[in-house]
This record gives C-alpha cells, structure tokens and sequence, in this order.
C-alpha cells in the first residue's frame, strides 16, 4: 500500500485503535516550524484517565512513514469531522462565517427573518433576574438569598452553570468551607461570584499576591487626626458584615494569613482580634468562606508552573471541602460563546473556537506554553474577531501582546490549523 499523500492538512487529527482494555491514540498536529508535525502518543484506560507517553516533532517524510505503520498496525483516522473531508471543509468555512457575521455586526439592520445568522436557534435563555425573594435556584439546589448591595457582584446572563458545581453549590448552602483548585483561567472565582450575584450576597475579595500581609486581612493600628484607630482588615470585615470572603491564590499566602484563618475554617468559628485586646469577632449567620488555589493537592504535580507556590499541609486541607475545577469542556465553552456574543456568534465559528483554546490548553498541560488559555481569553478574542472580521488581527491585543514570542508562535500555528486563510 502507498503512503498516503499529505495533502493540506486532510492529515491532522486524531488516529485510534481499541486494544480491548483501553483506547490508544497518536495525534497529529502542525508545529511551530514549516512542514514539521507534532506526534503525540497516548493511551486512555477504561476510567477515561488519558496519559501522554511520548510527544514529538517529525518532517513530513517521517509522517509518511508513521501513517503508513499506523494503517498496518489497525489505527483509524477521527477527525473533528465525519471524515478528512469534513474537517477540511469546516477549517475552510470559517473565514466566509467570519466574515457574514462581521458584517453583520457592523450593519444589523441587514440581518433578515429569512436568514439571520444563527444555523439553529441553540442559544440558551440567559438566567433571570432574581426577583425580591427569599431564595433562588441554581442547578438542583435553592440557594436563600441575602440584600442587594454593593458587594453585590453583577450577573453575567451568559454564565452557564454545569451540573458538575451542584455539589459545590450545596456545599455554600450548608456554609462548608470550599477551596476551588485548578489552573489559572479554570473560572474559579467567577462561579462563586456567580452563585452570589443571583443570590444577591456580597463579595469580598483577598488576593494573596505575596504582597498581601497580616494587617491587611485581619487589621491594624493607625493613627488619623492624631487619634489611634483600629482598621478592620478584610478578613473581619466579612464576618462582621455576613460577606461572601473569596481567598485568591491561597498557595502563595504568608503563613500568619493561614494561621488566622485556621481560627475560622469551622463554620462558626471565630476570629480573636489580639491585637485588639482579644477582640472575639463571631460570624455573622450569611458569612461564607471560600479559597481558591492553582497548585493545591490534586494540583501539586503543576506546582513548577507556578512558581512560589507554598506547600499545603494535610490538617489545613482537611478543614476545606477542596474541588478541582477543569476548563469548559468543548460543547459547554461552545454553548458560552453563543450566549454571550449572539446573535453574531454562530455554531460553525464557536465550534472551530473552542477547539483552539482546547488545544492550546493541551500545550500548556505539555508545557509546551507557558501561559494558559482561558474561557475570558477566548470570549476577549472573538469578540474582537467579529468587530474586525479578521482572527489574526483580533488575536494581537487579544492574544499575543500577552504571551511570550514563543508562545505566540505555537498559538499562532494552532490557529492556522484551525482556519485556513481567506481568499
């Protein structure tokens, strides 16, 4: 049998064969340098746990050779598409449905009932307003509502709520302590902020910047006026006022910040003020607590991509309920990027989107990037796209003004995958 020829990229994707215990894969993509292809090898067991074991860089004569023993060997080719053809033709449908979008954007009046824009009427009904009740539901769970005010964040109406936060949400009804951990970008921060935006609870922040000390989050001594004031820090603050209290980046916390915040990890525990005579600050009943963390864990095995992260001991973890939070998986980022950017966005170009950022994040987990590709990221880039009506234009003060040089070249080779050229 020939090998086959390499046409334009008919080739890429994914090549898998069944071996009766698990699914072994190789995946064939473009690499930072012309006619060169990344091969990457990997298996994934029964549980659906993947593990990569080999990842390299080949020219186009050892591709040959490699399809060619991948045949033999009873690999399949799975494409995005139903086949090479299909995938070839969804990469060369995206510029025209770029550019009928920006088009539109820039000119809605010109947007028919007959057409429109929208291939199906797939966009979800953004959350309701919370009405003056006393509770609300989120996913499976009523969640009792606190005031309005100005800690209050705002609701994002395109926020989707997976099934995978029902117990997280369950846990903050039941004031546990919740510890988000996962990479940067993951949406820690923005489900919490969610969760009280349509309960109407408000948020404190408290990033652990390293910069972040004692006195900031439990109080200090000052003097105004020439009289000596007690400043209640954030961490007080909260539970006088019955706050929502988000820790960011809590691996990179000094530990006299852990150390107060032991004194409060249980859920009516209270917080000593000994700079203030022992001060005993009770929590107020709506005061919840949560931390967030990138290198925690399940996590530890990133802790080189986060450079001062601390160690976490057991009996400190053990007073959270710790979850790892993943990105969007592709058919959620898709139903996100419709929502929030309709009725411009269409299935064909979220669809080709949210593969990008999947594969970017994949590089990332490779440290093949060094920056990590979130959900904010994309939603910034596609909405630049359909102003301009061009990817590469929206991807420079989207995209690659924020990474390295590096980077920006393995991103832009990712994206040419993805979108072939217009014209």
């Amino acid at each position: 049998m020939n090998a086959p020829e390499l046409t334009e990229h008919e080739h890429l994707g994914l090549y898998l064969r069944d071996t009766g215990t698990a699914s072994e894969w190789w995946r064939v993509t473009v690499a930072d340098r012309p006619q060169t292809y990344r091969l990457e090898h990997g298996v994934e067991d029964a549980q659906g746990n993947p593990s990569v074991d080999i990842d390299l860089v080949v020219d186009a004569e050892n591709l040959r050779a490699k399809l060619k023993k991948w045949h033999r060997e009873g690999f399949v080719f799975e494409a995005r598409g139903a086949s090479p053809q299909a995938d070839a033709q969804q990469r060369a449908a995206f510029m025209p449905a770029l550019q009928r979008a920006a088009a539109a954007r820039r000119n809605p009046s010109g947007m028919d009932g007959a057409g429109g824009l929208r291939e199906s009427d797939s966009t979800s009904t953004p959350d309701a307003e919370v009405a003056a009740s006393h509770s609300v539901r989120i996913g499976a769970t009523e969640v009792p509502c606190g005031v309005a005010g100005p800690w209050v964040p705002r609701i994002n109406p395109a926020y989707l709520f997976s099934e995978r936060f029902n117990d997280i949400v369950e846990d903050i009804v039941e004031n546990k302590r919740v510890m988000l951990i996962g990479h940067t970008g993951a949406g820690k921060t923005s489900l919490i902020e969610q969760v009280a935006a349509r309960a109407r609870h408000g948020v404190v922040r408290a990033n652990m910047n390293g910069q972040t000390t004692v006195g900031d989050f439990v109080g200090f001594w000052t003097v105004k006026g020439g009289e000596t004031l007690w400043v209640d820090g954030v961490l007080p603050t909260a539970m006088r006022e019955g706050l929502w209290l988000i820790v960011d980046e809590i691996d990179f916390a000094e530990p006299s910040i852990l150390a107060a915040l032991t004194a409060v990890l249980e859920p009516q525990g209270r917080l000593t003020l000994k700079e203030k005579g022992n001060e005993v600050v009770e929590p107020h009943p709506a005061f919840r607590l949560f931390a967030t963390a990138n290198a925690v864990g399940a996590m530890s095995q990133f802790r080189h991509l986060y450079q001062g992260a601390n160690l976490m001991n057991e009996a400190f973890l053990d007073r959270w309920r710790v979850y790892l939070l993943d990105y969007l998986s592709p058919a959620e980022e898709t139903d996100v990027l419709m929502r929030t950017l309709a009725p411009y966005m269409t299935h064909t170009l979220a669809v080709t989107l949210t593969a990008i950022a999947a594969d970017c994040r994949a590089a990332f987990a490779r440290e093949d990037l060094s920056s990590a590709f979130s959900t904010r990221r994309l939603l910034d880039w596609a909405e630049l796209m359909l102003r301009t009506g061009d990817p590469e234009r929206a991807a420079g003060p989207a995209i690659y003004a924020k990474v390295s040089p590096e980077d920006a070249t393995l991103i832009r080779g990712i994206i040419r995958h993805h979108i072939a050229p217009a014209g």
